[in-house]
């Protein structure tokens, strides 16, 4: 390849560099990240394909990419290359809902392809990643019957893969680790899913801006590929229960769509060291705008939870259950620690009738207590109910000064599904109320449109404990490097009965934890979620004053992140930033471990710790942790020691 055919896109700091040229299909083009370490090479001939070089490793490549439409064939076959513009951006976002960061940092370069039959292809290369989609021009409506998404890898890596049965599902998964050629390609997943390059970076694979389209998963090839594929159109459908509905025809199409659009971003991650994948951002980066004009109600927070400790209330003179006396004591509760919200869990109303209230809840009086305590109420809503009742039952949660919505088991991702989450985050915006999503597909820029949308679950959490031995310590420390990295994740932590694996048992009305307490506590600093479940019962946290002392005051969102040491289903170490204190997290598989926490983030000067970490009996009995506290300086060291399935938790100020 001679330097007339290839085309380079340079960074250029601060500002924008557009550049619009004519050329022959038969040349490369290129365009690197703005360190230049990430490479993409994009050629035209017989087909689209990209290849990804990471210094000069090829990373995954070729890769060919077409868009199939119906009435207008396969755009990317036999391409007619008529120009390409080159783009540099260098800015900083200001996430109306922090997350990992006050300010994010944008900073790319992008080459965008021309070509005949009114479509182009945008590549775009940050520091961290690639991504690319399809933008069309056409008139009208399109049908979109295909999409080809391919990654082929040189070598026959092992993969993190999410397997799932179908295109029914919570995406609650294990990630199993798998060689690529022992994937078959009846074999799928659901995104992210994580490939672990042999002597080379770990490459995240997943999407963003996903709206008015079906979800992505990959399956397998039984060779060194993945292969996309989307759920149809739904044709016919079968409700079985009050809370689900199955597909049981689909169509020939997997998105009817307007022909004037952007496509999702198709996304790679790329992480030199494996505490890269959760200091990324690229998904909330490629996500569309915030579309919210007076963002200003949207407060993230801590939720008291009923549903995980069964209502489990003691020490009290009154009949716990779901009676208004029961959540007037979780009131109570958060309002003694400034817990900004409790959640009403299933029952608190008819599940096919949401203005049908539990007649044993006074909802006025409960709400009037809520208002007097400064606590907000959220509701939990079945999907399929909420869409029969949308505009009634959302205008009447509004008139009841309800804060939020926890709406859950949509448990599918086809175009109609993902619509139905842009409705009903928009609908709940208009009202003011927040949004849960259970049930759900991973984050894909719905959270940046409408920051409203603080959480959503999408992964194998805490409730699975209670009729499972799952999620175990190992999961734990594998849900932050890929699942995390698409978005916030509500795994609902906080179980205040933890067990080691030899004395663990599922009991679905007194649930307990695998893992230590202090996993548990580590939780509040690894997972990111700006509305935080408080999983256990209040009973329970009133009687570990203690942990509540570190429980209560924890952020839900952050300044600053810093992760100071990390690899894949092994451990986690993270510093986050909130205001002026700093909060410290460590959790661990089932091999204890020491690890080195590094003070250098801190400022000059001393700053008090306090600390939690496993108790010297931790190993056989859970629950057993020790609290400390001492002074620290930005150039100190100091060892931690974790416990089996142990945590390490501390907050600096």
């Amino acid at each position: 390849m001679t330097p007339q055919s290839t085309r380079i896109i340079f960074a250029c700091l601060g500002l924008v560099l557009m550049g619009t040229h004519t050329l022959p299909a038969e040349e490369a083009h290129e365009v690197f990240s703005p360190n230049k370490k990430i490479r993409v090479r994009i050629e035209t001939q017989d087909r689209i394909t990209y290849t990804v070089f990471f210094g000069s490793e090829r990373l995954t490549g070729p890769n060919p990419l077409s868009l199939t439409l119906k009435d207008y064939g396969k755009l990317g076959a036999a391409p007619e290359l008529k120009s390409f513009t080159s783009r540099s951006r260098k800015d900083t976002l200001y996430p109306v809902v922090r997350q990992k960061s006050r300010a994010v940092s944008d900073h790319w370069n992008e080459l965008s392809l021309k070509f005949a039959r009114r479509f182009e292809v945008d590549f775009r290369a940050y520091d961290d990643g690639v991504a690319y989609r399809f933008r069309t021009e056409l008139p009208d409506e399109v049908y979109v019957t295909d999409e080809e998404v391919v990654l082929n890898f040189p070598r026959d890596h092992k993969v993190y893969f999410p397997t799932e049965e179908g295109f029914l599902t919570h995406s609650e998964r294990l990630y199993e680790y798998l060689p690529l050629s022992e994937i078959p390609s009846d074999k799928m997943a659901h995104l992210p899913v994580l490939i672990d390059v042999e002597d080379g970076p770990k490459v995240a694979f997943t999407e963003a801006g996903l709206e008015d389209y079906a979800g992505l998963y990959l399956r397998g090839s039984r060779g060194p590929a993945l292969r996309g594929l989307f759920p149809a159109v739904a044709v016919q459908e079968k409700q079985t229960r009050d809370r689900t509905v199955e597909v049981t025809e689909r169509a020939d199409h997997i998105a009817r769509t307007r022909g004037r659009r952007s496509f999702p971003w198709r996304m790679l991650v790329i992480a030199e060291k494996d505490g890269d994948l959760i200091e990324s951002q690229m998904v909330y980066k490629l996500s569309p705008k915030n579309r919210i004009r007076d963002s200003s109600w949207i407060r993230p927070g801590k939720v008291a939870w009923d549903w995980w400790n069964a209502n489990n209330i003691f020490g009290v003179d009154f009949r716990a259950g779901i009676n208004t006396e029961t959540y007037k004591y979780y009131i109570d509760f958060a309002s003694q620690y400034g817990i900004e919200y409790i959640i009403l869990d299933e029952g608190w109303s008819d599940t096919t009738d949401l203005l049908k209230v539990n007649p044993d809840i006074d909802m006025d009086a409960l709400l009037a207590h809520a208002r007097r305590k400064n606590v907000g109420v959220i509701l939990w809503v079945v999907w399929k109910t909420l869409d029969d009742q949308l505009d009634e039952a959302l205008d009447r949660f509004a008139d009841w000064g309800i804060k939020g919505i926890k709406v859950d088991f949509m448990q599918r991702d086809d175009q109609w599904m993902v619509n139905y989450y842009w409705r009903i985050a928009e609908a709940s915006a208009e009202r003011k109320l927040l949004v849960d999503f259970h049930g759900s597909y991973k984050p894909a820029g719905l959270r940046r449109a409408f920051p409203n949308v603080l959480t959503r679950e999408g992964l194998r959490g805490l409730e699975n404990v209670k009729w499972s031995k799952h999620p175990t310590p190992e999961h734990d420390v594998t849900l932050p490097f890929i699942r995390m990295l698409a978005g916030p994740m509500d795994y609902t932590p906080g179980a205040m009965i933890n067990a080691q694996d030899k004395n663990f048992a599922s009991v679905f009305t007194r649930p307990m934890s695998l893992g230590t307490r202090c996993h548990q506590l580590a939780m509040y600093v690894v997972f990111e979620s700006p509305l935080q479940m408080l999983a256990d019962s209040p009973s329970h946290y009133l009687r570990e004053k203690e942990c509540m002392g570190f429980l209560a005051p924890v952020p839900t969102v952050w300044d600053e992140t810093r992760v100071l040491d990390a690899r894949v289903g092994d451990y986690v170490l993270i510093a986050r930033k909130s205001g002026k204190e700093w909060y410290v997290g460590a959790m661990t598989d089932w091999s204890p471990r020491e690890l080195t926490v590094d003070f250098s983030f801190l400022p000059p000067g001393d700053h008090t710790m306090e600390f939690f970490q496993d108790g010297p009996n931790a190993d056989r009995y859970g629950n057993d942790f020790e609290r400390g506290r001492k002074t620290v300086t930005s150039d100190q060291k100091i060892r931690i020691r974790l416990a089996a399935g142990g945590g390490w938790a501390a907050r600096i100020y």
